[in-house]
């Protein structure tokens, strides 16, 4: 067994494969760029090895400054983890050449499976069922354009070397294949140095179900079941689940196989995926084969109790699998929430800045319930325009797929982010979500479910009730801690009004507060002078704490609580509300307030995230359409449109290719 090895990337995966080597006392060595310094995988490392800026194409992505970091520190072998050089085979190349082990698979391997078009081919000679498509790389737009045609639309125009949703695009026209065939390209050549594509049919209504394959160097090779991964925006997996709640164990058998079959045509001696587009009706089809550890593997592992990089480890060693296919099983269900550094109110465009609050809820195995959270950031760390914007892959596990949601919601509830906007929200939300919760799902479900986007909601009848009982709790205990306080005036003693006016989401609601043997009564008073409804809170709470934790009637709950102004902003399964609680004489006056209306910025079009402007495409003078393309702002490795939204003429143009943008910051003006 190797003694040391270096991990060739960064964030929350380097701090997986940290763990994971710790506990096999094998010694560690991160490697770092200059934007990454005081990054926590670096802390968590035994060594580490600066190798160049910011940019990855600079430091990560630059083969000869990780083998130079494995000689300087004697690392015998490297763990690629994903993205990055993970599925380079000339990484591998290097590395054999250097005398250093890849804890991933043979080079050839790489070569079969890693490119798109040539994985294709191997599948079809290899008996699996494949979608139809051209396999050859396009020389420009106008080709693209006629293998559309010639296929059928809606078609998908995929980077060769692609991953991670980067360099795809679907097209439902011409039009549309054109500028995605641009994009395509372009977004390749940034995150891979590979700008080749190819186009195939987009199955409609499709699945994205992807089978975990295990192989060693003695030509032993398994699968470890299906991971689903529908759950999908601008192809990217947001949300991703073991096992399927489509496939049956026939079907579950078959993918399988073929799975296997594959891996082995081409020697596979790692842990890798064979991802497939599946139908509503099961039907299967290859879609492409990572080469790599998956983001997603952890809920393959929850359910099978199998730690996939210590396997890697084992196999990269020379060591057979332990394991035959009879011995896995598939137990209970596992959820993974990908937690990103987005605004989902805004389009779901990228945020970056400083973690000026990180709770993340804690990882516990009790009652039958696990939950897990792989992450590479703490709380006073910066989340850089410069990588990926994932913060924590959330992870839960439980005997049943409703209860695996349940936990998942739980713990969303309990999971503090301040300091930059994050989809944490989002997947709470849809947590909740009919549709999700019975298994309905299709790679097109948050098109489909959020057609206008995300838009936080505010609580309405029972839940709403009991936010507003646990706001008049915290302002109950608020007001216990300010009157202990030193120096106040002593006499007599403050008797706190009962009558209080809870006022939530801009709707005022009257209660009556009391305390009774630990607990604080909130009443809800009837109408006309009836029986009113009562609310038992208990929680251990105090000032500060961004978690409210405790029980409502007996009921275990997790609410967001941050201040603001006068208030505190409560979050809680995906509903977000501004609470504040008054006497009844402050109720009165808090009504006459004037309120501050927002600016009208619809002449000017404002850099809806921090990024680079890759492109201005308009000039001065110039009349618009709405829909017509303005420019192109890149940030976290995504190239993003941004298009008029009516017709207009440009006035003033602020911004150039080239230029780092704040958010909200004006790119050009019109008339």
């Amino acid at each position: 067994m190797f003694k040391k090895i270096l991990i060739a990337n960064r964030g929350e995966i380097a701090c997986r494969v940290i763990k994971t080597a710790r506990r096999m006392g094998i010694a560690t060595v991160a490697v770092y760029s200059e934007a990454d310094r005081d990054a926590l995988h670096v802390e968590m490392a035994d060594e580490a090895v600066a190798i160049g800026p910011a940019p990855a194409a600079q430091s990560y992505l630059v083969i000869d400054r990780i083998v130079e970091a494995c000689r300087a520190t004697g690392a015998e072998a490297v763990h690629p983890g994903y993205g990055f050089l993970s599925e380079r085979e000339a990484f591998a190349e290097a590395l054999a050449a250097a005398g250093i082990v890849f804890i991933g698979p043979n080079a050839r391997a790489i070569a079969a499976m890693g490119d798109k078009i040539e994985s294709k081919k191997a599948a079809a000679a290899a008996g699996v069922s494949t979608v139809p498509g051209h396999l050859g790389v396009i020389a420009d737009a106008a080709e693209a354009v006629r293998i559309a045609d010639d296929i059928g639309y809606p078609v998908m125009i995929k980077a060769s070397a692609g991953g991670g949703g980067k360099g795809m695009r679907i097209a439902r026209s011409a039009a549309e294949v054109e500028e995605g065939f641009r994009l395509a390209r372009s977004e390749a050549k940034s995150s891979f140095g590979d700008d080749r594509v190819f186009v195939e049919k987009f199955i409609v209504e499709p699945r994205h179900i992807e089978i975990q394959v295990l192989g060693d160097k003695h030509g032993n090779v398994i699968h470890l079941g299906e991971r689903e991964c529908s759950i999908q925006r601008r192809n990217q997996k947001v949300v991703e689940e073991a096992p399927s709640p489509l496939l049956d164990a026939a079907t579950r058998a078959r993918m399988g196989a073929q799975a296997v079959a594959l891996a082995k045509a081409v020697d596979y001696d790692s842990a890798g995926t064979v991802e497939f587009v599946v139908g509503q009706d099961k039907t299967f089809f290859f879609l492409e084969m990572n080469t790599r550890l998956q983001v997603e593997h952890p809920v393959t592992e929850l359910v099978t109790g199998i730690d996939l990089v210590e396997q890697m480890i084992r196999v990269a060693a020379g060591e057979t699998l332990a394991l035959t296919q009879k011995d896995v099983g598939l137990h209970g269900w596992a959820i993974e929430s990908r937690v990103y550094a987005e605004d989902p109110t805004r389009g779901f465009l990228p945020s970056i800045g400083r973690l000026t609050t990180y709770r993340p809820p804690a990882e516990r195995h009790d009652k039958g319930v696990t939950v897990r959270n792989d992450t590479g950031v703490f709380e006073g760390g910066e989340i850089s325009i410069h990588y990926d914007p994932m913060i924590a892959k959330l992870c839960t596990h439980a005997p049943s797929r409703g209860a695996a949601i349940d936990a998942m919601a739980e713990a969303l509830d309990a999971f503090a982010i301040e300091g930059i906007r994050h989809n944490i929200p989002f997947v709470a939300a849809l947590m909740r979500h009919p549709r999700w919760r019975e298994g309905r799902l299709s790679t097109g479900f948050i098109a489909e479910e959020f057609p206008g986007g995300f838009a936080l909601e505010a609580p309405t009848g029972a839940l709403a009730l009991r936010l507003a009982a646990v706001a008049a709790a915290i302002d109950h205990v608020q007001n216990q801690r300010k009157r202990r306080i030193s120096g106040q005036f002593a006499w007599r003693p403050v008797v706190f009004d009962r009558e209080r006016v809870v006022v939530l989401a801009g709707a005022a609601v009257d209660v009556e507060v009391d305390e009774a043997q630990g607990d604080i009564q909130v009443t809800f008073p009837g109408k006309g002078g009836g029986a009113g409804e009562l609310r038992m809170v208990r929680s251990a709470w105090k000032p500060g704490e961004p978690v409210w934790h405790g029980l409502v009637d007996g009921e275990a709950a997790s609410v967001l609580a941050r201040p603001i102004l006068n208030g505190i902003a409560l979050s809680h399964r995906g509903f977000s509300a501004e609470a504040r609680v008054y006497t009844r004489r402050e109720a009165e006056l808090a009504r006459l307030m004037p309120v501050k209306l927002a600016a009208d910025s619809g002449r000017a079009l404002l850099c809806p995230m921090p990024g680079l402007v890759r492109s201005i495409d308009v000039v001065v003078g110039q009349a618009i359409k709405a829909g017509e393309t303005l420019c192109v702002v890149e940030a976290m490795k995504m190239e993003n449109v941004l298009r008029a939204e009516r017709d207009a003429t440009v006035k003033t143009i602020r911004a150039k290719p080239g230029d780092s943008l704040a958010v909200d910051a004006v790119i050009m003006e019109f008339a």
